[in-house]
């Protein structure tokens, strides 16, 4: 087994792994982002969005072999700061309850807004549409994706 090159947050790393091996533990187990989370393992809960390229996957069904030169940004490299708009956002309607997939969705929210300035409640349902949140802030995600590309200066 070879090592991988992959990118990750900007950084180049070589992973001595499987290329069949999931970008999800690749990124939890070996670089240690522990941000992104493992939901059910089957691309069907968002818990474990991240970007490919800007576009976000399900990092539990991607094999780090299937990756080759294109850039994964988890949310660790989304702002070192935590001041990306839909961060912001996400504080400031206090979206998170107990947490677990906000990751996930912020990575969602991220991607929609890097494509869409000022979202339409159909075009966030659409792309939130795999997110599953179990305490149900549903309502207070669509306020933060709004406010944030009212931040951006794109939204309403």
């Amino acid at each position: 087994m070879a090592a991988l090159q992959i990118r990750v947050n900007r950084a180049e790393h070589a992973v001595d792994v499987s290329s069949d091996t999931p970008l999800l533990w690749v990124l939890r187990d070996t670089l240690g982002l522990t941000g992104t989370k493992y939901g059910c393992g089957v691309a069907l809960c968002g818990a474990c969005t991240v970007h490919l390229d800007g576009e976000p996957v399900r990092s539990c069904v991607t094999p780090v072999g299937a990756i080759g030169a294109k850039h994964v940004t988890t949310i660790e490299g989304l702002s070192p700061d935590s001041s990306h708009p839909v961060q912001k956002a996400w504080v400031a309607e206090e979206v998170a309850q107990c947490g677990y997939c906000q990751s996930g969705q912020i990575m969602s929210a991220a991607a929609l807004l890097a494509k869409t300035g000022a979202p339409s409640d159909a075009d966030i349902d659409a792309a939130m549409a795999g997110n599953l949140c179990r305490c149900g802030t549903y309502q207070r995600i669509r306020r933060a994706i709004h406010r944030a590309a009212a931040r951006a200066g794109g939204g309403r």
